[in-house]
């Protein structure tokens, strides 16, 4: 079957897990806190999608992206203790030196796990999606330039694994959310020197 076939026959499932998922990936670009709730409902769909697909460690990934979606919605929405927009700033030397060599160790020691103990496919890369994928999160809730930066090396990654699965839709959306990163990069990059929005916030 071709690619063209085979998006053809794309499952209900898997279009509409990455058309709520583009809509929160153009939402975080913007710079909107309407990106935290549409991304939950997007991982939701994720999650059982992956799992069908028997990539585990895709379907551990949603299960963190729900929870850490939640807390990133309080976290954009207060800052310094105080019920006030949080600003987009910078991550430090000395704390992307700590990141980058755990997350190596980390994807390495999860991918030994799948290997060992599931029927997992392809654990190392699905294990470095994974990992690249939380780190860009969190920096995501911090609200941090750099978070695009992993987001790049995530999809640069994930479009290939997607591809060897024939999850061809989506692979197609992630070369979008790919081409996203650098455009969510430079947006943030311009909001560094704006000042806290410290108006009435919706709840």
């Amino acid at each position: 079957m071709t690619p063209f076939e085979t998006l053809l026959r794309t499952p209900p499932l898997e279009i509409a897990a990455n058309c709520v998922n583009l809509l929160a990936i153009v939402l975080a670009t913007r710079n909107s806190i309407h990106t935290w709730w549409t991304g939950i409902l997007g991982c939701a769909l994720f999650g059982w999608l992956f799992f069908t697909s028997r990539l585990y460690a895709d379907v551990t990934l949603q299960v963190f992206f729900i929870a850490t979606s939640a807390l990133g919605w309080w976290h954009w929405l207060h800052h310094r203790g105080r019920r006030v927009e949080r600003p987009v700033t910078r991550t430090s030397v000395r704390e992307l030196g700590m990141i980058i060599p755990l997350g190596a160790l980390a994807a390495l020691v999860y991918g030994a796990l799948l290997h060992r103990f599931t029927n997992a496919y392809a654990p190392f890369i699905d294990s470095t999606v994974l990992v690249l994928s939380v780190v860009a999160q969190i920096l995501l809730m911090r609200r941090k330039v750099e978070t695009w930066i992993f987001w790049f090396a995530t999809n640069s990654v994930a479009v290939p694994l997607f591809v060897s699965r024939d999850l061809w839709l989506t692979a197609v959306f992630y070369v979008l959310f790919w081409v996203n990163a650098p455009i969510g990069f430079f947006r943030w990059k311009r909001e560094l020197s704006a000042p806290t929005r410290a108006a009435s916030l919706p709840s």
